[in-house]
């Protein structure tokens, strides 16, 4: 099955009826057949974000029942860093540089997120990210 890269913005989009992007994200969501992954930088960024118990607890579910995996980022520590400090104009933050060292590493080029910073990010001279949705 093919893996989709998911960021902050939509995992709380579809996590929070009243968020802007509920029904974009949740819409998407029903067409898509990839298996999630995100970074734990990410979900950290969507527990604040989420800000209510019930949020975040829905948000463990989604990780406990393996419909959200979580990848590794122990060993894109140094990328990660050397990509923060390539792209601080942008700027690139944590949870950014653990989702592009993550793709790098698992030739991912699609992420499902609604900041357009992705667009920005390169792998290997080339546009890096194809952004849904």
């Amino acid at each position: 099955m093919k893996r989709l890269l998911v960021d902050t913005g939509p995992l709380v989009a579809i996590l929070d009826a009243g968020d802007a992007s509920h029904a974009r994200c949740t819409e998407f969501m029903t067409r898509e057949r990839s298996r999630l992954v995100t970074t734990w930088p990410v979900v950290a960024e969507a527990m604040y974000l989420l800000g209510t118990l019930a949020g975040q607890i829905a948000l463990l579910a989604r990780i406990e029942s393996g419909a959200l995996e979580i990848a590794d980022i122990l060993d894109r520590v140094g990328r990660m860093t050397s990509l923060m400090t390539k792209y601080q104009d942008v700027p690139m933050d944590f949870a950014d540089a653990s989702q592009v060292a993550v793709a790098e590493r698992e030739g991912v080029d699609t992420i499902f997120t609604l900041d357009d910073d992705f667009r920005v990010y390169r792998l290997g001279g080339r546009r890096a990210f194809h952004v849904v949705p």
